[in-house]
């Protein structure tokens, strides 16, 4: 059985373990938001690594071929860099602690 806890501690804990969005924006918006963001990325990335290859034609020699593969590795790269990446909300007690300098 787990002991019970005092009220101090629950509060603690709460500060500790809470999250709060600090990204500006509304926080239910955000459920919206960040997979269209993955989608979006997800997306830029294919096209980015798809563009090359479309204008192979038929047979091409392989040196050709290797160039466009390097090509569309390096586009990947690119992409990868300039990814969307959700920034974690952050603890209870942080937030509680930078509205009270704030104010």
């Amino acid at each position: 059985m787990v002991a019970p806890k005092s009220p101090q501690e629950t509060k603690r804990l709460s500060l500790e373990r809470d999250r709060r969005n600090v990204y500006g924006e509304n926080d239910k918006s955000s459920r919206k938001n960040i997979p269209k963001r993955k989608r979006l990325g997800q997306k830029s990335t294919r096209k980015a690594a798809n563009t090359p290859l479309q204008a192979i034609k038929g047979e091409i020699a392989e040196e050709e071929a290797i160039s466009l593969e390097l090509k569309s590795r390096t586009k990947l790269a690119e992409q990868s860099r300039k990814a969307f990446v959700k920034r974690p909300d952050l603890p209870l007690g942080t937030v509680l602690k930078r509205k009270a300098t704030s104010h």
